[in-house]
């Protein structure tokens, strides 16, 4: 049975790099995106999105929409380093499975990912 996969959409390149990494030592297989529009370009098959949400262009919340719109649950996962009022609801509101905000724990990401994968006991 093949590994899940998980999609890195950041227009950080080194925190995209990182998070790749991340999401490869727990033996998933990655792909990665600087922007939402080159994901919906050719989106890849995908278990779980990670996604940043202000992003030049379309945002990670604006994202989730359009893959609601086109009837993709795939379950998406926000995060963000600001924190303008109201965001998380926003981000929970568009469908988010889990929000998350800079800098955070590498295991509260994990546990998101592990979450979204359906792999928590």
């Amino acid at each position: 049975m093949p590994e899940p996969r998980v999609t890195i959409i950041d227009d950080d390149d080194s925190l995209r790099t990182a998070l790749v990494g991340l999401v490869r030592s727990l033996g998933y297989q990655a792909s990665e995106f600087a922007s939402a529009e080159d994901f919906l370009a050719s989106p890849p098959d995908s278990d779980c999105i990670v996604t940043d949400i202000q992003m030049p262009g379309l945002s990670g919340i604006e994202l989730k929409h359009e893959l609601a719109r086109q009837g993709d649950a795939t379950p998406v996962i926000m995060i963000t380093a600001r924190g303008d009022a109201g965001l998380e609801q926003r981000a929970r509101a568009s469908g988010a499975s889990c929000f998350l905000k800079k800098p955070f724990e590498t295991s509260e990401l994990v546990t998101c990912i592990e979450a979204a994968l359906g792999r928590m006991p």
